[in-house]
């Protein structure tokens, strides 16, 4: 796919609209992008991990979700319209005890009404730890709270 966000991604604007939220509190941070594509890392941490102490398939989620989602919004005019997560699946390949994933979520499909994002979710050697699909909805923006 070529080119699909409105304008150059800002990684400093992706990370301070993060800040004081979900992502912020479990460590999430927007890294690189391309013409199609968004990538962040998490920690794999006491944040992130379940009893079991493996990362939590939930906290995969919100990485996904969460790229996905902010890919999508670069793709349209905020004040006109926001992209919010209609559905999404995930399939757990790989645990992780420790350290820090990638996630890289990249365009499938661009609509005017939907959007379809693909996350691939990496451990530090480029092992696939979850793979996701990311359906989104192109709604009309309103005021936030």
């Amino acid at each position: 796919m070529s080119q699909v966000f409105r304008e150059a991604v800002s990684i400093e604007a992706l990370n301070a609209l993060s800040r004081n939220t979900l992502i912020d509190h479990l460590g999430i941070v927007f890294t690189a992008a391309g013409e199609d594509w968004v990538s962040a890392t998490m920690p794999v941490d006491a944040r992130t991990r379940q009893p079991y102490g493996i990362l939590h398939g939930g906290a995969s989620v919100v990485l996904a979700e969460t790229l996905g989602s902010s890919a999508g919004n670069l793709c349209v005019d905020t004040t006109q319209q926001v992209c919010v997560g209609l559905e999404i699946n995930a399939n757990h390949i790989r645990a992780m005890r420790g350290g820090v994933v990638t996630g890289t979520a990249r365009a499938v499909h661009v609509g005017r009404s939907t959007h379809v994002w693909d996350i691939r979710i990496e451990d530090e050697g480029g092992r696939l730890v979850c793979t996701s699909r990311l359906t989104l909805a192109v709604v009309p923006a309103v005021a936030p709270v």
